[in-house]
């Protein structure tokens, strides 16, 4: 009897788990699992395939089971991306310990049925799509120790019931839109350790029985509305490790006891708010701190000594009213001598005195960032700064430096930006600046430098910013200056004592956006090639001895907006071009020997706009200019009108024959190739051929795209082993053959860097006599910015998939900028690209943007009818485009317009900063792309941005350089990002007389690009 009850237990026990799948609770267990699977829209990993019936739910991916009751005790769907709704069925699974939905975009309500869950401990959240409210119903997960909801789309306020989950740990409710008053049941649990509150807009006091917190280690509640002081009993929680209250409206000063009550201390950041008072010297007993950031606020006097913090890695003062003026003021540096971690400095906008400490030189070679700017600090640059071999930033502006800069700063070899303007500077400037070709901004102005500029500085080849104004530097200005093609930004060598002609290689900065050289003693004329600079918006060339008169090619400028040609000895007649520059907004051409009839269109509509004074010579022009009446010139000949008649009926006519000849050669089936040296470009024929042999013979594993009008391969042809990408059309399709004449005629007279380089194109036949057409492009190698954004792959191009960081995202949108306001405004004949998206934006191997696929441009021939923003004229062209990005006004026959391709590009911002495409499943008629952001702004902007790009470098245990990286500035970046998406909104505007011009558009976003680059965000996102 024993045997067979013990081979009963054995039987049973093999059968245990097969039994248990039919217990009620199991069942209801693997029902839940799969109600939860029917809510999932989007699975692209296909994880949950194997929830399925061929295996036991307890081996379903993602599914964790105990061992004793086989019941579900552990959901872990981490990095799935799943799309979709949770269930409700969640709440019947009552094993449940840890729910771990991190990084997915799971959407809608969170499900109050979660209070079911009386045995849960961890619920994590983060980073999901979950709106609506922190349901009440939590409250009863009696055992939860985490809840973390960050960055989620949340509203509401934070509910007081959370107050009795008595075993919380940790709450993380950051990055969503939580409001209303922080509740003070939270004092009530006794075990809490961390609240993480951070990027809401929770407003009101921090309740002051937050005291009674006496576990708490983390308190961070920066970037919302919160006001008052924070409560005196918070002092006294010894526990306390951080403090981040950043970016509030909160007031106080700090307790003269401060480093004895926290003596703990890691992290302090108070920076953005209206403190007051001194920082207490006790601080120094807090031997841990390594993050203190107080910056921005109304601290005053000194600042206490920091020898006792030896894991000290930021240091953040600015923008306060520190020190008084006096010697001893910087007392407090050497303190800091023998800190081996220092990465950040920054003491700038103060009112710290005395004289530059050579011990600077000594400091952490691990400083990458040092700010002293805008204070009362005299002496020299220590020769020992070389030693600071980390340095990025070096930051001395708007002292009382004196002294030569020395030569020493060559060796800062990782040196991005050096900014010394406004002190007392003497000497030449070093020519060891041509060492750092890492170099990218050199502020040197406003200082008393001599001498010539060194030609070292051509060696920076990532120069994009060179400002030496108000100096005595003289000489010729180098030619290898006018070679640094890197300068896109501004080159300001005004007010110093440079002689000689200005060299026509000046020509070679085409992308550069500013340029002065006024109140020098430079003469000669003005180079021709001068007008080959079509990015240039400003250029100040007055108060020198440039003579001569004002060039034709000048009118290639269609982007200036600022031009001052006074107190000169121009003369000649004003050139009718400046009145047709759309841009121009001033022009100051006073004080030289033009003369003849002022122009009356364009600028010089405006009075106020146009500086025409110590011309005796000329007239005419708007009353408002109080000009003499002009006397009637003679008539020009009718031998002079006979001759130029015959002329052009003679090109017309040869134009025709050539023409016909081309007409009828394409019709014989010869072959043609529509070659490069229309472009001014070197160019090869390729035929049917070449083409066939360098793609495998088109073969599929060469294809790499495909469009509405061809297919797209990646060859390499014979001739010089060129890599290419080949599209070749399909004239089947209809409108295949005429996209081919678009785009060789947009492209045969263009030329821009962020434009995708036409190779040659080939029309003749293939090998069955059938038409053949094809366009040869230079090869992108890392893709499409489509693929960057949204595809799944692992591999784009020649690098791994990553997530595009913050400045790439910026740059790329620069870049695709620029080719627009090249082809809207600087090409002789405007140019609609009319099919703007992702998938038409290639990046090459430095990650910049090229624009292609010119298949449905337009070109505006008429540009009186067609460029007006308002013109009503009917299109016969129909509706062109991709769904979610064509302009509304198309969808009403409107013509087309260059404010077309701003709202697609307003589109595409959005999607490169949010992350979301226009034909997302969660927009319809009422909710776009467009007014989703809108309404986002400004206060929400962190919710809906990518959270790809604020997580970029960041990791939970941050040390405090880390933390400085994503908080420095930090202000700055969010105000970039909401400043980059309101550009969006306006360029998506549904009135295109409301949107953007692409020129201001590119100066906007330079600008924010380089307030990012100013807080050193940079750095952790990679260089580019």
């Amino acid at each position: 009897m024993d045997r067979v009850m013990c081979l009963v237990f054995i039987l049973m026990a093999f059968q245990l788990p097969l039994c248990f799948s039919f217990l009620p609770g199991n069942e209801t267990d693997r029902l839940s699992l799969l109600a939860i699977k029917d809510q999932i829209e989007h699975d692209p990993f296909g994880r949950l395939k194997s929830w399925n019936e061929s295996s036991h739910f307890c081996h379903w991916f993602g599914v964790t089971c105990g061992r004793k009751h086989q019941r579900v005790v552990q959901l872990n769907f981490t990095v799935w991306e799943l799309a979709g709704r949770l269930a409700p069925d969640i709440g019947n699974m009552s094993f449940l310990r840890v729910i771990n939905l991190q990084n997915n975009s799971f959407s809608h309500h969170i499900p109050p049925e979660l209070g079911l869950l009386f045995r849960l401990q961890r619920l994590r959240l983060r980073n999901n799509k979950f709106i609506g409210e922190i349901p009440m119903n939590v409250s009863r997960c009696s055992n939860l120790q985490e809840l973390d909801v960050t960055n989620n789309n949340l509203t509401g306020n934070l509910p007081a019931e959370l107050g009795i989950l008595s075993n919380l740990r940790v709450l993380f409710i950051e990055k969503n839109h939580l409001f209303g008053e922080i509740p003070s049941s939270l004092a009530n649990i006794s075990f809490l350790e961390g609240i993480y509150g951070a990027y809401n807009n929770f407003q009101g006091d921090i309740p002051e029985r937050f005291g009674q917190l006496r576990s708490l280690k983390t308190f961070a509640l920066g970037v919302n509305n919160l006001s008052g002081c924070i409560p005196t009993s918070m002092y006294n929680i010894s526990s306390l490790t951080a403090i981040d209250v950043a970016l509030n409206q909160l007031r106080g000063s700090l307790p003269h006891n401060l480093g004895e009550t926290l003596p703990n201390l890691v992290s302090l950041g108070l920076g953005v708010n209206h403190f007051t008072g001194m920082i207490p010297s006790s601080l120094s007993n807090a031997s841990n701190l390594n993050y203190f950031d107080i910056g921005t606020n109304k601290f005053a006097g000194r600042l206490p000594t920091f020898a006792r913090q030896q894991y000290l890695q930021l240091l953040q003062v600015s923008a306060n009213n520190l020190g008084n003026g006096e010697d001893d003021d910087l007392n407090f540096l050497y303190s800091l001598a023998n800190n081996t971690v220092l990465e950040v400095l920054v003491i700038g906008d103060n009112n710290f005195g005395g004289i530059m400490p050579q011990i600077v030189g000594n400091f952490s070679t691990k400083l990458w960032f040092m700010d002293f700017h805008g204070n009362q600090i005299r002496g020299i640059i220590p020769t020992e700064i070389g030693n600071l071999i980390s340095l990025e930033f070096l930051i001395f502006e708007e002292n009382h430096l004196t002294g030569c800069i020395p030569n020493s700063v060559g060796k800062l070899e990782n040196l991005y930006g050096l900014y010394l303007t406004g002190n007392e500077l003497s000497g030449s400037i070093p020519s060891t600046l041509g060492n750092v070709t890492s170099l990218n901004r050199l502020y040197l102005g406003w200082n008393k430098l001599q001498g010539s500029i060194p030609s070292s500085l051509g060696d920076c080849r990532h120069l994009v910013h060179l400002i030496l104004y108000k100096n005595k530097l003289n000489g010729p200005i180098p030619k290898v200056v006018f070679g640094i093609s890197s300068l896109t930004i501004y080159l300001g060598l005004s007010y110093n004592e440079f002689e000689g002609t200005l060299p026509s290689e000046v020509g070679q900065l085409e992308m550069l956006g500013g340029l002065d050289v006024s109140n020098n003693r430079l003469s000669g004329e003005i180079p021709e090639s001068l007008g080959k600079c079509k990015s240039l918006e400003s250029l100040y060339m007055q108060g020198n001895l440039f003579h001569g008169k004002i060039p034709e090619s000048l009118g290639s400028l269609r982007a200036i907006q600022y031009l001052n040609l006074s107190h000169n000895n121009f003369t000649g007649q004003i050139p009718e071009y400046l009145g047709h520059l759309r841009l121009l907004e001033g022009l100051d051409l006073s004080f030289n020997d033009l003369e003849g009839e002022v122009p009356v269109q364009g600028v010089f509509e405006n009075a106020t706009a146009v500086s025409l004074a110590g011309n005796q010579k000329l007239c005419g022009g708007i009353p408002q200019l109080n000009l003499s009446r002009c006397t009637l010139g003679k008539p020009k000949s009718s031998s002079k009108v006979k001759l130029t008649t015959a002329i052009a009926c003679g090109i017309l006519g040869l134009m025709f024959t050539i023409s016909f000849a081309i007409f009828w050669w394409l019709r014989k089936g010869k072959t043609l190739a529509v070659s490069r040296s229309s472009m001014n470009i070197p160019f090869h024929q390729v035929t049917y051929q070449d083409l066939l042999k360098a793609t495998a013979g088109f073969s599929e594993s060469k294809l790499i795209g495909a469009g509405s009008f061809g297919t797209v391969y990646k060859g390499i042809l014979e001739r010089d082993q060129e890599v290419v990408a080949v599209k070749v059309l399909n004239l089947l399709n209809k409108g295949a053959s005429k996209s081919f004449m678009v785009e060789c005629e947009a492209l045969k007279n263009i030329r821009h860097r962020n434009l995708v380089k036409v190779v040659t194109a080939c029309s003749s036949i293939d090998f069955q006599g059938n038409d053949f057409k094809a366009l040869v492009y230079e090869y992108m190698v890392n893709g499409s910015l489509e693929e960057w954004l949204h595809s799944t792959d692992k591999t784009v191009g020649m690098q791994e998939l990553k997530s595009l960081n913050l400045i790439q995202r910026l740059s790329i949108a620069i870049d695709v900028a620029s080719a627009l306001d090249y082809l809207h405004h600087h090409c002789e004949t405007p140019i609609i690209h009319r099919d703007l998206k992702p998938s038409n934006v290639m990046l090459d191997a430095n990650m910049n943007a090229r624009v292609g696929d010119f298949g449905l441009a337009r070109l505006l021939h008429d540009t009186s009818t067609q460029v007006a923003p308002n013109s009503n004229q009917s299109s016969t062209s129909g509706i062109r485009g991709t769904i979610g990005y064509i302009a509304p006004e198309y969808g009403m026959r409107s013509e087309v317009t260059i404010y077309g391709d701003v709202y697609s590009y307003g589109i595409m911002l959005l999607e490169l900063f949010t992350g979301k495409k226009p034909t997302d499943t969660m927009f319809n008629e009422e909710l776009n792309l467009h007014n989703f952001v809108k309404m986002a702004l400004p206060n929400h902007v962190a919710e809906i941005v990518d959270s790809k790009i604020l997580e970029e470098g960041q990791e939970p245990s941050a040390n405090a350089t880390e933390r400085m990286r994503n908080n420095v500035g930090n202000h700055k970046i969010m105000e970039c990002l909401i400043a980059i998406l309101e550009i969006g909104v306006a360029c998506s505007a549904k009135m295109p007389e409301e949107r953007l011009n692409m020129s201001n558009v590119t100066v906007q976003l330079q600008k924010s690009r380089d307030i990012l680059l100013g807080t050193g965000v940079h750095r952790r996102q990679g260089q580019f």
